[in-house]
């Protein structure tokens, strides 16, 4: 039997709830919205729904302004891998805002790949 082509569909985007990285809870969507208020705190990204894909592995990538890490080197864009667990999965893709506010303000763009190819993505401008 054929293997089922995965779905993926953004359920949402902008400003959410502060989201507990431990819990299996997804934040809350509070607005709709690409333009994001640079303030400490600021949970800010998508909630990605994918259908299909039991088994799979999704990579995504973040990409933010030039800022410096705690050893004063620019960062690179913030990587990784999600493990999708079940045929109807959603996970949440963001950041949070942090001191110093200044060198995070500007456009972040958040992109979610399946086996390389590009199958979410939004662009947030921080101000």
């Amino acid at each position: 039997m054929p293997r089922l082509k995965p779905e993926f569909e953004i359920c949402s985007f902008g400003l959410y709830t502060a989201w507990d990285r431990e819990s299996k809870e997804l934040p809350k969507v509070r607005k709709h919205t690409l333009e994001i208020n640079a303030e400490t705190g600021v949970e800010f990204g998508l909630i990605l729904s994918v259908k299909k894909a039991k088994g799979e592995v999704l990579e995504y990538r973040i990409d933010h302004p030039p800022f410096t890490d705690e050893q004063g080197n620019i960062a690179p864009p913030f990587e990784g891998t999600y493990y999708i667990s079940s045929n109807d999965f959603r996970f949440f893709l963001g950041d949070t805002v942090w001191e110093p506010v200044e060198d995070k303000k500007g456009i972040w763009k958040l992109s979610v790949y399946y086996k390389g190819k590009e199958v979410a993505g939004k662009q947030f401008i921080l101000v």
